[in-house]
């Protein structure tokens, strides 16, 4: 029990303690805190607290602008940190609880502070493990009996996507403008996309050393290169996308913004919430079986707020254990050519749907190509998102009274500039 009080309801328990990057007004400085209840714990006024075996050499880690340097620790060190704060948050810990000058300063409260990117992303990757997804859009486009691809039951289908265009929950995002292809007897046209999209999903950060170039990370060390999960909403222009992906894939319908949650859940916090993965059939290859559960039982939504509306209508309710291929299973495959896998990586679930019609994690299936309307409650709805929708997804597990949360990643839809 911590002698920070939790409100009821906070997705921040003593039990989850994310991390994040964040600033105040009066200190504009990026620097590393953990979530608690209505409250952030500034590491970097408590770095010299963290004086075990892991880190006593790596305190600065905690005065950094974003969480590079710290997920490029050992997952010990990770394990550490995490038991470190545990310890000073303790109702019967006096350290940070009885010093009432570091307490104000190290405990700043939420409501003051602004969330920036949590790491430095040097490479996004944008997997596409969801066979309900997967089997939705094949069938719509291929019909069911050609729905999945023969390759996608072997490996993890994924490509690498836009770095530099992910950004922090609450960051609007603009209608992009691209050619389209609305009649095939007829040439592409120019101008805003028509058919833009949500795409619910989560993704990992990559952490640990970096393997050399060459050399590719095993399965029975792939849980000391997953650092943390976070909430993602992969902005998807469809009618771009479908004029340009053949033959080599998502480009410009994928890259005018990817938005991510602020706070990262560590592993550990996760950990009482694992579940067995899904069964495989065909088996996967030798290099990707792993014998462990590494599914996670993450109750998802994904609501829309049009200009005018009182509150977000939910349209999908879903789950990160409905995910065929696993985490470690996507960041070995990933890696089997060598690639070198960096501190600050991000790796993506692709659209995360479920067997129902409420658990499809997208508009595109929702609406099924446009053929049926999604009700928004009154006399609002969508096939797919107008300007002013504002998008909110939240994530959360509950078990035995635990219950972690990872707060809500939001976006708002802007009109496309005229061009």
């Amino acid at each position: 029990m911590s002698f920070v009080e939790i409100p009821k309801n906070s997705p921040f328990t003593y039990e989850n303690l994310p991390y994040g990057v964040f600033s105040t007004g009066c200190e504009t400085r990026h620097r590393i805190g953990v979530a608690v209840g209505a409250h952030v714990l500034d590491l970097s006024k408590v770095s010299h607290l963290f004086n075990g075996h892991q880190l006593a050499s790596h305190q600065t880690v905690f005065s950094e602008p974003t969480l590079n340097a710290f997920m490029a620790l050992s997952r010990g060190a990770w394990k550490e940190a995490r038991e470190t704060i545990i310890t000073l948050l303790n109702v019967d810990n006096p350290t940070l609880r009885d010093d009432q000058k570091l307490r104000s300063s190290a405990l700043v409260p939420l409501e003051d502070v602004t969330m920036h990117l949590p790491a430095s992303i040097g490479d996004y990757t944008d997997f596409y493990s969801s066979i309900e997804h997967a089997t939705n859009v094949g069938t719509m486009f291929r019909g069911p009996e050609n729905a999945l691809m023969p390759n996608w039951k072997h490996l993890p289908v994924g490509y690498h996507g836009r770095a530099s265009s992910v950004v922090v929950s609450g960051t609007p995002i603009r209608r992009p403008n691209g050619q389209t292809r609305p009649k095939d007897a007829e040439p592409p046209v120019f101008g805003p996309c028509k058919l833009m999209d949500f795409e619910l999903e989560m993704a990992f950060f990559v952490g640990g050393q970096t393997n050399d170039l060459g050399s590719p990370i095993k399965m029975e060390d792939a849980e000391d290169h997953i650092f943390g999960m976070v909430l993602m909403n992969d902005w998807s222009a469809r009618d771009i996308q479908k004029w340009e992906y053949v033959p080599l894939g998502p480009f410009l319908g994928k890259n005018m913004g990817t938005s991510i949650s602020p706070w990262v859940v560590t592993m550990e916090a996760l950990a009482p919430f694992q579940v067995e993965s899904p069964e495989q059939n065909p088996k996967p290859l030798p290099y990707l079986c792993h014998a462990d559960p590494y599914s996670f039982d993450i109750h998802l939504t994904a609501a829309i707020q049009g200009e005018g509306m009182d509150q977000p209508a939910v349209v999908c309710k879903t789950n990160l254990k409905y995910l065929y291929w696993s985490m470690k299973q996507q960041l070995v495959h990933h890696s089997i050519t060598g690639c070198n896998m960096r501190p600050g990586d991000l790796l993506a679930s692709g659209t995360i749907s479920g067997p129902t019609e409420d658990s499809f994690g997208s508009m595109l299936e929702l609406c099924w190509k446009g053929t049926k309307t999604v009700p928004l409650g009154g006399d609002e709805t969508r096939k797919f998102l107008k300007d002013g929708d504002l998008v909110v997804m939240s994530g959360s597990c509950e078990k035995d009274g635990i219950r972690i949360g990872f707060g809500e990643v939001t976006g708002k839809v802007l009109p496309a500039h005229q061009l």
